[in-house]
C-alpha cells in the first residue's frame, strides 16, 4: 500500500495500481535522445507487473505500531528503513511471490522483477532496522533471488524468442534500471512528493551514453523531468485509490472496514518538460 496524508486522513493506493502507472511511464519512454526498451513487450510487462504479489495483502491494509496505515509514504522516499514495522518473513514472502507470479508467464520479465527486489534488499535496505536474528533470513532470500535470475535467464533462452544481446547482463541491467526509474517516478507521483528527487540510475541514450534524470514537483501531482525522456512534451495519467478518514486507527480491522467502504477515486498525474 502507498499512502498520502490528507486533511481528513489518508489517500491509499494499492501497489499493483502504482505498478500499472510505472508501466504507463515505461510505455511512453524514449525520444530522439533516450533509448526505448527492447524487447519492448517483455520489459513493459515486467515493469507493469512488478508488484502483482501485493494484491492480496493490499486488499486488507494493516497498521503500524503507531496506528497509521502500514504503507509507503512521502516520509520514506529515498529510504528503505521501515523493517521495524513489518513482519520480515511475510514481507519476503510477498516479494518472492510477486516475482514468481510473473515468472509463470514471462521469465524475461521476471528477471527484471527479481533484480529489482534483490537490489532493494541488498543495496538499498537499511540493515540496522532489521533484527539481527532475521538477517540470515534476508541474506538467504537475496541469494535465492540471484539463483532464480540464472534459472530465469536459461528459461528465457530456451524459448528461442530472445537474442543473446537481450539476455546479456548489460542489457538486463539497463532494463532493471528503467524499472526502478519508472517505479520511483510512480512512487513520487502517488505520494505527491515535494522535494528534490531523481530517477535513481543513469539511463541509456541512443548515442551509447547514459544520463541521470532529475525530478521536480511544479504543482500538485505534476512533475518536471530534466532532461526530458519522452516523445510528447506533456503527458497525463490517472491513478486509482481510496480515501479513508482518521489519522490513526485502533486496529487493522477498523482501517480495513473504512477502506472497503470508501469508493474508488482517480487522481490526475501530469509530467511536463
Amino acid at each position: 500500500m502507498l499512502r498520502q496524508k490528507t486533511p481528513e486522513g489518508w489517500f491509499l493506493i494499492r501497489h499493483p495500481d502504482h505498478a500499472v502507472l510505472a508501466g504507463e511511464f515505461a510505455a511512453a519512454w524514449g525520444n530522439e535522445r533516450f533509448r526505448p526498451p527492447e524487447p519492448r513487450p517483455d520489459v513493459l510487462e515486467g515493469i507493469r507487473r512488478h508488484d502483482d504479489g501485493w494484491a492480496v495483502r493490499d486488499a486488507a491494509p494493516l497498521i503500524t505500531r503507531a496506528g497509521k496505515p502500514s504503507a509507503f509514504g512521502a516520509d520514506l522516499v529515498g529510504k528503505y528503513t521501515a523493517f521495524e514495522e513489518i513482519d520480515l518473513a511475510d514481507y519476503l514472502g510477498v516479494r518472492g511471490n510477486a516475482m514468481e507470479l510473473v515468472a509463470a508467464d514471462n521469465p524475461y520479465a521476471a528477471i527484471l522483477v527479481s533484480m529489482h527486489t534483490a537490489n532493494l534488499l541488498a543495496a538499498r535496505a537499511d540493515r540496522s532496522t532489521i533484527r539481527p536474528a532475521e538477517l540470515p533470513l534476508l541474506d538467504g532470500f537475496i541469494a535465492r533471488q540471484q539463483q532464480r535470475q540464472l534459472e530465469l535467464r536459461a528459461a528465457a533462452a530456451d524459448t528461442g524468442r530472445f537474442r543473446d544481446e537481450d539476455l546479456s547482463m548489460e542489457r538486463l541491467t539497463e532494463h532493471f534500471r528503467l524499472l526502478q526509474a519508472c517505479d520511483n517516478l510512480s512512487l513520487l507521483s502517488c505520494v505527491d512528493f515535494d522535494g528534490p528527487a531523481s530517477l535513481l540510475h543513469p539511463l541509456p541514450l541512443l548515442d551509447g551514453g547514459t544520463s541521470e534524470v532529475q525530478v521536480r514537483r511544479v504543482a500538485p501531482r505534476t512533475f518536471q523531468l530534466m532532461p526530458w525522456p519522452f516523445a510528447e512534451t506533456k503527458l497525463s495519467f490517472r491513478i486509482k485509490g481510496r480515501r479513508v478518514s482518521g489519522d490513526t486507527f485502533d486496529s487493522a480491522g477498523e482501517l480495513q472496514a473504512r477502506y472497503r467502504a470508501a469508493p474508488i477515486e482517480t487522481l490526475a498525474v501530469e509530467l511536463v518538460a
